[in-house]
């Protein structure tokens, strides 16, 4: 029997990436995003392997139904991952952003990984991955609410690994953190070690499968990420990031 996977946000970069290489590893995917043409695009490359469902991560009164909507379709799901979220430099706390960006990034994202964390218990295990960012580990000045709203995700995943495994429930929680990726959304003006998409896919499926706890996209950020935990706050406040 086919496996079968959920991925949030499959209509371009990460999300993307991460449908195509589990339809090549024997999944048949359900893929979710807002732009529904897109996903039909992915779709009509293999038929077979994907079942669509559009929705917006912020329609948060509409986000379970649609799930559970999709995961009736597909059967039994095993493996779920979030790679839907928003973020850009704000400099100039433009107050509309800086909402949004925590309806999407705190808010949607709770209403989703809380709606698979409950699908897992009820199945009896599975393995749940959402897509956060180093910028959680600081406040970025050019980014306030997407380095606020990137340190709740990481936590969040966290609390929800303790939760499992003093449950007794066989649950994997997976926290993906990138640094600088090709995509629309993680390639900065002035980045620095730019990952390809199809590299960081594959790093990103092989530590879901090997139920790594916490994972670096790619490996190099590890170190970067170690480094900013360090910065004493005196010095890290005196730096325009």
């Amino acid at each position: 029997m086919d496996k079968r996977a959920i991925v949030v946000g499959a209509s371009s970069g990460i999300g993307k990436g991460l449908a195509e290489l589990l339809v090549r590893d024997g999944y048949v995917v359900g893929i979710t995003g807002r732009r529904e043409a897109l996903l039909n695009d992915l779709y009509n490359t293999a038929p077979n392997s994907y079942v669509v469902k559009s929705f917006d991560v912020d329609d948060y009164s509409n986000i379970e139904s649609n799930l559970s909507e999709l995961a009736n379709q597909l059967g039994d799901v095993e493996l779920f991952i979030l790679s839907s979220g928003t973020g850009k430099r704000n400099p100039e706390l433009e107050l509309s952003y800086e909402i949004m960006t925590l309806n999407t990034n705190v808010t949607g994202f709770t209403t989703v990984i809380n709606w698979a964390y409950k699908y897992f218990e009820k199945r009896g295990g599975g393995y749940l991955s959402a897509i956060t960012s180093i910028a959680g580990f600081r406040g970025f000045s050019m980014s306030p609410s997407y380095s606020a709203s990137k340190s709740f995700q990481m936590r969040y995943m966290e609390a929800l690994r303790q939760k499992s495994r003093c449950d007794g429930n066989k649950i994997s929680i997976t926290d993906i953190r990138p640094g600088f990726v090709d995509t629309a959304m993680g390639n900065g003006e002035g980045a620095f070690w730019i990952a390809p998409v199809q590299k960081s896919s594959v790093q990103i499926l092989s530590a879901v499968k090997r139920r790594k706890g916490v994972v670096y996209i790619t490996k190099r950020w590890f170190f970067v990420a170690l480094f900013l935990r360090l910065i004493p706050n005196a010095i890290f406040e005196r730096v325009r990031l």
